[in-house]
């Protein structure tokens, strides 16, 4: 039963993955000598207006569990705090409040940009060849394609990974999406992007 279950989540995050049809890392950095398994506990924090609820909800759930997979003990920031808990607190306060309940990292995920993107995509003739007699009948086969816009989704997701006591940036990492079939499919992307990322600098095991 259990190897059912762990095929069926596999399946499902392969097919969430599958669903998002460009996803490239933008620009990457680690700082030096950093290791994220140094922390005892990170509070995940999507950073998003209430428009983007789902793709933040989903975010900070796929982060806190990839990272508990590798080891560090994690937390939603949404399902802890609240939406609004930060708004009305300066960073002395934002850092007490977090720092209260054990945490002594953050993880950060900014959706940076939203657009609708149109492309106009030229019409234009394919050539079928076919054999003399074909091409006596029905002269030459043509296919025409008329000229048509498309319109494409992208996401610019940034993540930055902190140690908040002392306040350092040990990574940095933006991405581009395009076209994502859910905000479940951008988050588990942009995740996995992320943590193979911070896998190949040494980062996380």
């Amino acid at each position: 039963m259990k190897n059912r279950t762990l095929i069926g989540s596999l399946m499902l995050t392969i097919f969430m993955i599958s669903g998002c049809s460009n996803t490239k890392l933008l620009t990457s950095w680690k700082a030096p000598d950093e290791s994220a398994t140094a922390f005892k506990k990170v509070l995940v924090i999507a950073l998003m207006t209430d428009k983007d609820r789902k793709l933040r909800e989903n975010v900070e759930n796929v982060i806190v569990k990839d990272l508990q997979a590798h080891g560090i003990n994690a937390g939603s920031a949404l399902a802890e705090y609240g939406p609004k808990a930060f708004d009305s607190k300066d960073e002395s306060a934002a850092i007490k409040t977090i720092s209260d309940r054990g945490y002594d990292g953050t993880f950060t995920i900014a959706l940076l940009d939203k657009r609708k993107e149109k492309r106009h995509n030229p019409g234009m003739i394919t050539y079928r060849p076919v054999r003399f007699w074909g091409y006596y009948n029905s002269m030459y086969a043509r296919v025409y394609q008329p000229a048509y816009q498309s319109v494409s989704n992208q996401f610019i997701l940034e993540g930055n990974f902190y140690n908040i006591n002392p306040d350092k940036l040990i990574y940095s990492a933006q991405t581009k999406t395009v076209d994502p079939s859910s905000p479940l499919s951008l988050a588990t992307i942009f995740s996995a992007k992320l943590f193979n990322d911070m896998k190949s600098k040494g980062l996380i095991k």
